[in-house]
């Protein structure tokens, strides 16, 4: 990973590496689902899956490895899709790439009243001051979090934002895909 910086968590550098492979495939994407497996565990049991993902003996052993899954049902709000979710063993963590609108904390108070769903949403897509972003957020099975956020007019490895807390809600939905 190019882009990924060596002193980061295991976590921040698969973050960035799905953000990263999320970047390359341009704007205006579906979301994107993917285990995140420990690598280690990934070439001992599974060695043909690891060389398919280029995982070669050279590279370095620990960390976590992305593995995209299959894609998110079109017309199904994400929300009752990560509900049906169960993970196996095997599987470390989970991580999701999804592409929003998004105002500024100062555009809070101009939220009309009583605005459902649909209509809230025009509203937002509406508003001067709205922001695409790409967010990808990151959950481990021990309640480990991180996130990362690309503004599509920053469209740049160097203006994606990182942090445990940026998409709270969304981690909370993904740590919920591991609970019994």
């Amino acid at each position: 990973m190019s882009n990924t910086p060596m002193a980061a968590s295991p976590l921040t550098r698969a973050v960035l590496e799905i953000d990263e492979y999320a970047s390359g495939l341009g704007w205006d994407q579906p979301a994107r689902l993917f285990a995140l497996v420990d690598t280690a565990r990934l070439r001992v049991q599974e060695p043909a899956l690891a060389k398919q993902l280029g995982l070669g003996d050279e590279q370095e052993t620990s960390g976590l490895t992305p593995v995209e899954q299959d894609e998110i049902p079109a017309g199904r709000p994400l929300d009752e899709f990560l509900g049906t979710i169960a993970w196996p063993d095997a599987v470390a963590g989970c991580a999701l790439t999804v592409e929003r609108l998004m105002l500024p904390p100062s555009a809070e108070a101009q939220v009309p009243q009583g605005l459902d769903g649909p209509k809230l949403a025009r509203w937002v897509a509406e508003h001067p001051e709205r922001q695409e972003v790409r967010m990808t957020v990151a959950v481990l099975r021990d309640g480990a979090r991180e996130s990362a956020v690309r503004l599509r007019e920053k469209d740049s490895p160097t203006e994606v934002l990182t942090g445990p807390d940026l998409v709270p809600g969304l981690a909370d939905a993904l740590r919920a895909t591991f609970e019994d």
